[in-house]
């Protein structure tokens, strides 16, 4: 009988984090602001698709889920990215619009959490953006029933060559796609330090303002 094969020990996979100290005097007024400060750092720093970022939603039944999106744009309103409407995280916004956002760049030891209500951007805005992104990841939104059940690939391919057949040029923006915009109430700011005393700093709305708080790490 063969042995049962056991997973490396992953008690010492451990990294020392030592970075640039976190101080409240050194943040800019607002979560967004500070959010672009970092971000242009992640860019700066090669950190490849700083834009990437851990989406958690839970249906109204309270069971959570979450995954990895492209933010695609931010400003003082909140942060953007697209989805099909009809897929698991476009039902969960429906029935409970509450999300949290993870942006975890481990290259440069810091990470970036933002919790906060969620809208649908106009459709005017969706639309836009949906026209200026290349041709295949347009017949690609209109091919992928996102998270329906496929029972093959040639299955998928077949559909996207139906409809790229159908659409050789300009295919429409679909009516079950488009954006959702978090708007923050809540974003943390974490920066790896020694032993574990980690920076963590936290922009909570309060009223039109914000208050900075730190939080044991």
């Amino acid at each position: 009988m063969e042995a049962t094969s056991r997973p490396p020990s992953l008690a010492g996979l451990r990294r020392t984090y030592q970075g640039l100290p976190l101080l409240e005097a050194d943040l800019a007024p607002d979560p967004v602001s500070q959010f672009a400060v970092w971000f242009g750092e992640a860019v700066d720093a090669g950190l490849p698709e700083p834009n990437a970022m851990v989406v958690a939603t839970s249906s109204a039944g309270g069971r959570p889920t979450a995954r990895t999106v492209l933010l695609k744009d931010y400003d003082e309103n909140g942060f953007v990215f697209y989805t099909n409407y009809e897929s698991r995280k476009g039902r969960d916004l429906t029935e409970n619009p509450r999300a949290g956002l993870l942006f975890p760049w481990h290259a440069i030891r810091r990470q970036v959490r933002v919790e906060g209500a969620v809208v649908r951007l106009p459709r005017e805005e969706s639309a836009a953006y949906f026209r200026s992104r290349p041709y295949g990841s347009r017949i690609g939104a209109w091919a992928s029933r996102q998270s329906a059940v496929v029972h093959s690939r040639e299955e998928l391919d077949a559909r996207y060559a139906e409809l790229a057949e159908r659409w050789p040029e300009d295919p429409p923006v679909p009516d079950f796609w488009g954006g959702f915009r978090v708007v923050p109430a809540e974003v943390e700011f974490w920066q790896g330090q020694l032993d574990r005393m980690h920076d963590r700093l936290r922009y909570r709305r309060s009223g039109a303002s914000w208050v900075v708080e730190r939080l044991a790490p």
